[in-house]
């Protein structure tokens, strides 16, 4: 099969080429904005992979890139929810026009199906009640989540429109090997890989804030699943299903290093919402049990991979 990844060279990218890579019937095709940001892909020496540089803007020649693709992942962002409330309306033109300018040319170009990675933590928005079902009214409270219902939307309209199939996955807060552990998304990453060096960890608010956490693996797993399913449903949730706390996810790290941490607390932010996890019920009824692993052995995983990677 042949399959286009836009924003390929990210932590969800990078996970779900080595996945795919590993069907050499596969024709796999990577695009982001900078060749050495596939260097750990490149470095693994994959047979059934090209890379494509592009600047993934509104403007690039989509067609070009599309032309004899039959399924097209769709994981570009170019922000990140704790400063989408910044810059609005220019995120809303790089990723809600963007998205709609890669529709119309999967249109033109015949393409398959497009797979899309919204977001479980920020869609559904705050006056709601968790575990959180596909059928949640979506109210989010930052511009990233407003963009990511607003390209779904997209989506349900053009294949209204033209027919064109799509997956649409709220995935919750992935975690684990590739993904930057000092960047400002991945709290069990960050805080793992700050325990590791020894370094101080802040949290924001008091760590009462619940979120859903998914190893990579179990994620990437699930992904090609729904991606590869058919039945009437085309959006799904995916999480482990239950919320931990920041101080649980704290606690764990520690018990997993077997090592204390530094950690120091300030101000919460407005757009983090208290209690966010999922209902992976529908997901589970058409694609069996997830069986995710626990946090605690997905932070020793997650640890191994940075002692080895970063030499720790």
């Amino acid at each position: 099969m042949k399959i286009l990844l836009l924003g390929a060279a990210g932590f969800i990218g990078t996970n779900l080429t080595i996945e795919l890579a590993k069907n050499a019937e596969n024709e796999i095709t990577l695009v982001d904005r900078c060749r050495d940001f596939f260097n750990p892909i490149v470095n693994i020496n994959l047979k059934n992979i090209r890379i494509v540089e592009s600047g993934l803007t509104v403007d690039m020649d989509f067609d070009s890139i599309l032309k004899n693709q039959e399924v097209v992942y769709h994981l570009v962002s170019t922000t990140v929810p704790t400063t989408s409330n910044q810059h609005i309306s220019q995120e809303l033109v790089s990723n809600v026009v963007f998205s709609a300018n890669l529709f119309e040319a999967c249109i033109r170009c015949g393409v398959k199906k497009v797979v899309f990675i919204s977001s479980g933590g920020t869609v559904y928005g705050k006056e709601v009640d968790c575990p959180l079902k596909e059928k949640t009214a979506t109210n989010p409270i930052s511009s990233y989540g407003v963009q990511k219902v607003t390209i779904e939307k997209l989506l349900y309209l053009y294949r209204y429109m033209y027919g064109l199939d799509y997956r649409i996955i709220r995935l919750a807060n992935p975690y684990g090997p590739y993904q930057r552990p000092n960047g400002v998304l991945g709290a069990v990453t960050t805080f793992t890989y700050k325990a590791l060096k020894g370094d101080e960890i802040t949290v924001y608010g008091d760590g009462s804030v619940v979120r859903d956490f998914i190893y990579i693996d179990d994620a990437i797993r699930a992904i090609m699943k729904i991606a590869k399913g058919e039945n009437k449903h085309r959006t799904f949730n995916l999480g482990c299903g239950y919320g931990t706390s920041i101080k649980q996810v704290l606690e764990t790290i520690e018990k997993a290093l077997g090592k204390s941490m530094n950690v120091s607390y300030i101000e919460g932010r407005k757009v983090d919402v208290p209690v966010n996890y999922l209902d992976i019920s529908r997901y589970e009824k058409y694609y069996g049990a997830l069986n995710p692993i626990s946090l605690e052995e997905g932070v020793k995983k997650t640890a191994d991979f940075m002692k080895h990677e970063y030499n720790l």
